[in-house]
């Protein structure tokens, strides 16, 4: 019998069980992978809390995987059993032995890249790929502002926007982190403990601010992020590590320089197989080329997924956690 996490009420990580599971025979057009390694990511804090509403309780979590394929539906053709495949799109179940997901879900990895490797940046990856390739197509010379530049998606965009003669501005929370997002590429830090940002902001960009500002804590950076965008320039939300935006009162971007706001998600842009297979080739080809490196900050068990829970939100985590069937 496989094993898999769910979760019948939402609430904090102990709401989060560790049963026997039986997964269906893949549907049609469905795969059942075999996971070797698992994604960790806050989207799954979000289901988990009730931010996000899955489709039915009891229900599985996790987007992210990679592993084999162990068995095919009736009309699939691009897969065959012994695949080596990797996901970062859903469904929900990836917290699991064995999952059933669509096969237009799926990507093949190409030699050189492992299973730790996929699940630690398909999702993050992908990611960066939309927001700074797709959302805001940032420009050689540009000066951008990341929050959480030491978190698992922020080291990965330090890495990017370098490959890319981006000039990053990374937040971080200690010295520590700022050394860690500095290696990874970040042209400079904000230490967000002990320094003003818009203030740090203005100096770093003499004045100008940034075309693009990318924020996925939420509530408690938004109005800070809003003061560090230059004028006509985008505000790109993409997540809620403190807490939703709510509340928002358009007049004020046009008092602060009529800005640009957008809430993008990955679902958005990987829409089609073809999509998702040429937004990965890109995030594959910089890994294999050492353009980016995958940074596996820790590991724990399947049956440890509370615990890896607590250590993402309460930041104790620096680049990629994944969990291991």
């Amino acid at each position: 019998m496989a094993k898999r996490i769910q979760f019948s009420r939402h609430g904090g990580p102990e709401v989060l069980e560790y049963l026997d599971y039986q997964p269906a025979e893949p549907g049609p057009n469905e795969v059942r992978v075999r996971n070797r390694a698992i994604g960790l990511n806050f989207i799954d804090t979000y289901y988990r809390s009730g931010l996000y509403a899955p489709p039915a309780l009891p229900s599985g979590l996790g987007t992210e995987g990679a592993g084999e394929v162990e068995a095919v539906g009736s009309e699939v053709t691009e897969l065959a059993v012994g695949d080596r495949v990797a996901y970062a799109t859903g469904p929900l179940g990836a917290y699991s032995d064995l999952h059933v997901l669509p096969a237009s879900h799926l990507v093949k990895l190409p030699e050189g890249i492992d299973f730790e490797q996929a699940a630690a940046v398909m999702l993050k990856g992908l990611t960066v790929q939309y927001l700074l390739r797709q959302t805001y197509q940032v420009q050689p010379g540009q000066t951008i502002l990341w929050h959480a530049a030491a978190g698992g998606v922020g080291l990965l965009a330090c890495q990017w926007a370098r490959a890319l003669g981006v000039k990053l501005i990374g937040t971080v929370s200690s010295p520590q982190k700022a050394a860690l997002a500095e290696a990874n590429g970040a042209w400079a830090t904000i230490d967000y403990s002990r320094e003003d940002v818009p203030a740090r902001v203005l100096e770093l960009t003499n004045g100008e601010k940034c075309p693009v500002v990318y924020d996925s804590v939420g509530k408690d950076t938004w109005e800070i992020s809003l003061d560090c965008v230059a004028p006509r320039g985008l505000l790109v939300s993409f997540g809620n590590a403190s807490g939703p935006v709510t509340g928002v009162n358009l007049a004020v971007l046009a008092q602060k320089g009529s800005l640009y706001v957008t809430r993008p998600t990955l679902f958005g842009y990987a829409n089609t197989r073809e999509r998702l297979q040429a937004m990965a080739d890109e995030l594959f080809g910089l890994i294999l080329s050492g353009q980016i490196k995958v940074e596996i900050g820790r590991r724990y068990s399947l049956a440890e997924a509370a615990k890896a829970q607590e250590a993402l939100s309460s930041r104790q985590t620096t680049g990629s956690t994944i969990l291991l069937p």
